[in-house]
């Protein structure tokens, strides 16, 4: 609910603030006072375009701040929320600010933080329904007027319009994924041959892992064998001797280590500090032996078959090759297979997938026409029921001869369903049913909005507040009471402001604002002013004659009561 308007420095008002409360506010004045800058100042407040021409002659900007009451689950409050604002509180109020420059710069600020444009109309939606000439978005957009219907059907149409979004979203699912596998059939059957001819090439292969690593070091042991050899045999010859070239006189490093050893032995005899060094040269003694027979044995590892060094070249080299395609490692070409073989049963799964998802379709969309057809039904019914209750406010509201119809059409299912709905008018008797924005006037369409809001309006999930400018013209006496009455009816779901003309529209108000301009000879000047009690008798009887007159008093006393007397 909107429950505070500041208006500053906006057309002809220089300051004005209005208390708004609960129930039907109107707003009344004289002619150029300023009344349709309230709705101008709400349309701004609600995102609408901004045009400098609006800023007060002599003022540096203009400025619109509104204060609206929403419960913090409210979807405008979330909104505002993710916008950045500033909402402490469990139920906070929500504070909306737009600012014009005389140069045409626009700015916005949601709960006191700065935002995009956008994010008021966004945030608007959900809070205000403004109905003028300029502002009939809900009857210009097709699909608000289905949903409209849908609003009013809501106990009929809830059951059927979810099992159809179901089922639609079923459909489309698996239809979207059998004609992705369809269009991607050729692509896949390319994938599978590369694959496959891949993995048959690293099977042929075989390569185990580590074995590059380890190809790559006995490789380079035996390119240098020669060397090794040499290497060895000469490290044997220095551990053990070599009889054969020394004549039994070179008795090598373990002949030498055995001679020490018994030299310490005997010393130690004679003194026990010996003892040590004897211990050490029978544990070098045991070491050197241990060390020669090693060499020994690998002298004898070096001699290999000389067509070991080729076969290692030649593995080494098919490892390579099947490295540089899918590697860069054995470990990684390992790796890569694992999962190119599951990447191919994939794909040859998926051949699969599509005579199953053929199936699925088919499925689907026998599941989906039953749920069309039960929500065309739920809808066409509600349909008839919204035109005779529409139809039922029209009356009251100065057009008897109208002719109004909710029309269901077929057209192709889509998330919402498989229909058209489309509100018609023939505005007189014996005319063509047409949309309804051509068929009526601006003044019609408010009152065809007020119509539908009054006869929509019970359980409503709509916005909190209407506004209605224009709704009373072209109509006086009798009718204007009527349409008074039916904006008294829907302010017992929502909170109603009319700007209105007319004393029989103003006199059901609950809260009456008035907006009053002055003029010094130079500038002219309006402000809006609450009446109640005398003050808002005397409004009503300038509305009525023009004057103060004790018959135009008389007269507004009369008209109060009788709007009382048809309210009990």
């Amino acid at each position: 609910m909107l429950s505070e308007i500041r208006i500053q420095d906006l057309g002809v008002i220089e300051e004005a603030l209005l208390d708004l409360g609960p129930g039907l506010t109107v707003v009344t004045g004289e002619t150029g006072a300023g009344k349709t800058m309230v709705v101008t100042a709400l349309s701004l407040l609600l995102g609408q375009r901004a045009d400098s021409g609006l800023v007060r002659s002599g003022a540096a900007r203009a400025s619109v701040e509104g204060v609206v009451r929403v419960a913090g689950d409210h979807p405008a409050q979330l909104r505002a929320v993710e916008a950045g604002a500033d909402v402490p509180g469990a139920d906070p109020d929500l504070v909306l600010v737009r600012t014009i420059s005389q140069e045409g710069r626009s700015r916005a600020h949601v709960g006191g933080r700065s935002a995009p444009i956008g994010v008021l109309a966004e945030i608007g939606e959900h809070l205000v329904a403004v109905h003028g000439q300029a502002d009939q978005w809900r009857l210009r957009q097709p699909d608000q007027h289905r949903e409209l219907l849908d609003r009013f059907g809501w106990p009929t149409i809830e059951g059927p319009l979810t099992a159809y979004k179901s089922a639609y979203a079923a459909h489309r699912a698996a239809a979207t994924e059998l004609r992705e596998l369809t269009e991607q059939a050729r692509e896949r059957a390319q994938e599978a041959h590369s694959l496959t001819a891949a993995l048959d090439h690293i099977e042929a292969i075989a390569p185990q892992p580590g074995e590059d690593v380890a190809l790559t070091g006995e490789a380079e042991r035996l390119g240098h064998l020669e060397e090794l050899r040499a290497a060895a045999g000469e490290s044997a010859t220095l551990l053990a001797g070599d009889d054969e070239l020394s004549g039994g006189s070179d008795p090598g490093a373990l002949g030498a280590l055995a001679r020490v050893r018994h030299l310490l032995e005997r010393a130690s005899q004679d003194d026990v500090s010996a003892k040590p060094l004897a211990a050490r040269a029978t544990e070098l003694a045991h070491i050197a032996s241990e060390l020669a027979s090693d060499v020994v044995h690998y002298l004898a590892d070096l001699d290999v078959d000389p067509a070991r060094l080729e076969w290692v070249q030649q593995r080494r080299a098919s490892l390579m090759d099947i490295s540089r395609l899918y590697g860069p490692t054995v470990d990684e070409v390992i790796s890569w297979s694992r999962d190119a073989a599951a990447r191919l049963g994939t794909l040859v799964g998926d051949e699969d997938r599509v005579t199953e998802l053929e199936s699925e379709v088919t499925r689907r969309a026998q599941e989906l026409d039953a749920c069309r057809v039960a929500l065309t039904k739920a809808r066409l019914d509600a349909s008839g029921s919204l035109t005779a209750a529409i139809m039922h406010e029209l009356s009251s509201l100065a057009m008897p001869g109208a002719r109004l119809e909710v029309a269901v059409r077929q057209r192709e299912p889509g998330p919402d369903g498989a229909d058209d709905v489309e509100i018609g008018l023939a505005a007189n008797t014996g005319g063509e049913i047409r949309p309804v924005t051509k068929a009526a006037s601006g003044g019609e369409l408010s009152r065809i909005m007020l119509a539908i809001e009054v006869a929509t309006a019970e359980g409503s999930q709509g916005p909190p507040t209407f506004v209605f400018d224009e709704v009373d013209a072209g109509i006086g006496g009798r009718a204007a009471l009527a349409v008074g009455a039916r904006l008294a009816a829907l302010a017992r779901h929502a909170q109603v402001i009319v700007v209105t003309h007319l004393a029989q529209v103003a006199a059901h108000a609950d809260h009456h604002l008035v907006v009053h301009k002055s003029d010094d000879g130079s500038i002219t000047r309006s402000g809006v002013t609450t009446v109640d009690g005398e003050d808002r008798v005397l409004e009503l009887a300038r509305m009525l004659g023009g004057t103060d007159s004790d018959a135009a008093l008389e007269h507004a006393r009369d008209l109060l009561a009788q709007v009382r007397a048809r309210s009990l």
